[in-house]
């Protein structure tokens, strides 16, 4: 097998590359795979263990090493419960002819070039929020950002449409099929309505909030994506992030907000 010579460093074959290779495409794909879901909380917090457990070796902590390399070994068994769902999934996609159809090129396409994202609607939003606001609609509408959310697009009406305010606006009339549930905008487009979100389990949360916006604050907990909530009771303007709340938002704070959070890069 040929082999790439370092001079009295490194002898790299090809056969090195080609695994190295692999492997990048296989983190790639796992990423994409749990991307936008609670697994990716997990997922970091298990390569943190690990590369403690490598960094205690490193320096010969024995104690800690011991207790860090049972957990490890335990853990296997605990990544195929907790990793169940997306493990299928990786599966199925594996087993799918239009995968073998589309090659590794398409892999190798998606590490290596990153399209460019269109500017999201502000002005709509804002908009059709403070119409919201005005007439008391209820509304959740959850913008990604680099968590795509997939899962939970999974449970409502699958779409895709560009943001306009009639559109959010026919979505959350009241007696619309889609009114009940959040909406899910990635990248300037309306990828789904009607989504079940995780409801925050903290205590903390004001009393006079109800559903939507506990919602709102369980998704922002578990994902890096904005919530924007309209109170149904009060026609005030909520703003959720990172678990956290803000209320009574005013039209034209919004807008500066979303511009500081989507158009600021």
């Amino acid at each position: 097998m040929s082999a790439f010579f370092i001079p009295g460093f490194l002898q790299i074959r090809l056969l090195d590359v080609l695994d190295v290779l692999f492997v990048a495409i296989l983190i790639y794909q796992l990423y994409a795979l749990i991307r936008g879901t609670g697994a990716m909380n997990i997922f970091l917090g298990i390569i943190s263990i690990y590369l403690l457990w490598w960094l205690v070796r490193i320096f010969e902590m024995e104690l800690l090493a011991a207790i860090l390399g049972q957990f490890i070994s335990v853990g296997v068994l605990a990544l195929i419960i907790v990793f169940q769902p997306e493990i299928r999934k990786f599966l199925l996609l594996l087993g799918k002819r239009s995968l073998i159809h589309k090659g590794s090129l398409a892999f190798m396409k998606g590490i290596w070039q990153m399209e460019e994202e269109p500017a999201l609607n502000i002005p709509a939003i804002v908009n059709v929020l403070e119409q919201f606001s005005e007439s008391k609609t209820g509304a959740l509408v959850v913008i990604t950002k680099n968590d795509r959310l997939e899962a939970f697009m999974e449970t409502g009406q699958q779409m895709d449409a560009l943001i306009s305010e009639q559109l959010l606006g026919s979505i959350f009339y009241k007696n619309s099929p889609l009114h009940d549930g959040a909406v899910i905008i990635v990248s300037n487009r309306i990828k789904a309505a009607r989504c079940v979100l995780p409801v925050s389990e903290i205590t903390r949360i004001p009393a006079a909030l109800g559903l939507r916006h506990r919602a709102a604050i369980g998704v922002t907990e578990q994902t890096d994506a904005i919530a924007l909530i309209v109170s149904e009771q009060t026609g005030k303007i909520s703003w959720s992030k990172a678990g956290e709340i803000r209320r009574n938002i005013k039209p034209l704070q919004l807008k500066e907000l979303l511009a500081k959070e989507f158009l600021n890069k």
